[in-house]
């Protein structure tokens, strides 16, 4: 892998054994602002807010969910500006991650300004920054060696450079007989890219894990169930996340269960959907059923949402 930083990654490598096979994500390291409101955004002038610099990103904040809900096997590959490339390292490490970082020195670390008001609903303002810079140099068919499961952010999709790796990814696992999962990530981006154009750049993967949002746009379908339904002749096996409502599991064309939401007091809703997709995919590879890796998934996002910002306790640090 081009350009990989060693002080980002274990000294075991890509390649060492786990029992019941590795997570391998690829995705979008960034971080966040997370500004907290009590009232209304106030145009022009000031409006008082709770703000706190903490690590994210979905791709990184699912492997670390992943590895909280008991994976023990997690590896992320991602591109981060190298002035914070230590810190995100050393915060992915101790998630239990397994961080192959590659350092930009062009580009600053992704940036997101999380603007969370008070009912706990999030609004994004992001810069890609370095992560729309993960190129093909970055991939190697080796970082798939001891790999059960490629999970890859939908973030990935959205920047030339980056759908290109995603592409050579997926190729890469589905002729080595290795599933491949797609979180959508994002409505906004999915109607400026093209659902149809999303469809098909993400055609071999077995499962995809869009909110009822993104699941709608990709169909063109009203209605949440139906668009899940939908989904799953394009991929085998699809959860679509309801938020308070829970999650649906459809699969081969048909909704085969309905999961009911765990109950909590949220406080911030960024990375919840990060945190299913994490707990989703660690339940999987235990040999779970999708109806017991959706009620899992549910039950890490229920967690995450009582959590300021999109990783799992403990494990957001000091800012750089």
């Amino acid at each position: 892998m081009a350009g990989a930083q060693s002080g980002t990654r274990t000294s075991s490598g890509a390649g060492a054994p786990s029992g019941a096979g590795a997570l391998l994500v690829v995705g979008d390291v960034a971080t966040d602002v997370v500004a907290r409101h009590a009232g209304a955004l106030t145009h022009g002038t000031d409006t008082v807010a709770e703000i706190r610099t903490l690590p994210g990103g979905a791709g990184a904040n699912a492997a670390c969910w992943a590895a909280y809900s008991g994976c023990a096997d997690v590896r992320l590959l991602g591109r981060v500006g190298a002035g914070t490339a230590d810190w995100h390292g050393t915060l992915l490490r101790g998630s239990g991650v397994r961080p192959m970082l590659v350092p930009d020195a062009e580009a600053p670390t992704a940036t997101i300004v999380a603007l969370v008001d008070a009912e706990a609903e999030r609004t994004f303002l992001t810069d890609g920054g370095a992560a729309l810079r993960l190129c093909p140099g970055d991939w190697s068919a080796r970082l798939l060696d001891g790999v059960a499961r490629l999970h890859l952010s939908g973030y990935l999709f959205f920047s030339e450079p980056s759908r290109e790796l995603a592409g050579l990814a997926l190729a890469d696992a589905l002729e080595r007989g290795v599933p491949v999962s797609v979180d959508p990530a994002s409505a906004g981006f999915i109607a400026a890219f093209g659902a149809d154009r999303f469809l098909g750049a993400t055609e071999g993967a077995a499962v995809l894990l869009p909110n009822a949002d993104e699941a709608r746009l990709l169909t063109g379908l009203p209605d949440a169930a139906d668009a899940a339904a939908r989904l799953s002749r394009h991929a085998p096996l699809v959860a679509v996340t309801l938020g308070a409502r829970g999650a649906l599991v459809a699969e081969s064309g048909a909704v085969t269960a309905r999961i009911a939401a765990v109950p909590a007091a949220p406080i911030d809703s960024t990375g919840a959907g990060d945190a299913f997709t994490g707990g989703f995919l660690a339940s999987l590879l235990t040999g779970a059923s999708p109806a017991a890796a959706a009620a899992a998934g549910c039950r890490a996002g229920a967690h995450a949402v009582t959590v300021r910002g999109g990783r799992p306790p403990g494990s957001t640090g000091t800012p750089p």
